[in-house]
């Protein structure tokens, strides 16, 4: 492997154990909508799909309906930050590299806002070098898009990056893109 130069990080079950406030944040949502579902039932089938798709598979169809309900999941998603975990050898193994030049960013299919929120409550906005967040790319993992527009913006090459990831989806995109990867999650 070359000098390491770029690190890129899924944010959501590899960097942030955010299953638990993803999770109750969506259910209050739909609650509201008198749409009911049980964390369990979430977690099992619904945890890491993106919103859009997710809305459609509870039966909801109308575009305007999904981006209200989206816009409301986000405004009630701090409300369960409490539940949020850092993966903390991961965190500081990062921060040491950085401190010798490594770049740091955080590469997801999340919601902009959402990525944005929990690093604010974490205290993390100070320790990555950019994001990619879902609202930021056409095709999202499995296509490995996220991952090559940050070694473009950072001018660094597949040999000189490593991607840590947790999802299927993920895994295959980290794969695609030529870096090195690994494998980790918060489960």
């Amino acid at each position: 492997m070359a000098k390491l130069k770029l690190i890129l990080l899924d944010f959501d079950g590899t960097l942030v154990d955010t299953r638990e406030a993803n999770a109750l944040a969506y259910i209050a949502t739909l609650e509201e909508a008198g749409i009911h579902l049980t964390k369990e039932e979430y977690l099992a089938r619904y945890f890491g799909v993106r919103c859009f798709e997710f809305m459609r598979m509870v039966g909801v169809t109308d575009p305007d309906k999904i981006k209200a309900l989206r816009q409301r999941k986000v405004e009630l998603y701090p409300n369960f930050f409490h539940t949020v975990k850092l993966n903390e050898p991961l965190w500081s193994w990062c921060r040491m590299q950085r401190a010798t030049g490594v770049k740091v960013w955080i590469v997801s299919t999340g919601h902009c806002d959402n990525i944005a929120n929990v690093m604010r409550y974490l205290r993390l906005e100070s320790g990555v070098d950019g994001i990619i967040c879902g609202d930021d790319i056409e095709r999202p993992k499995p296509y490995p898009d996220c991952f090559l527009k940050a070694m473009e913006i950072e001018g660094a090459t597949a040999e000189e990056t490593i991607i840590f990831e947790d999802s299927k989806v993920g895994i295959e995109a980290a794969r695609q893109s030529g870096a090195l990867y690994s494998i980790i999650s918060m489960e």
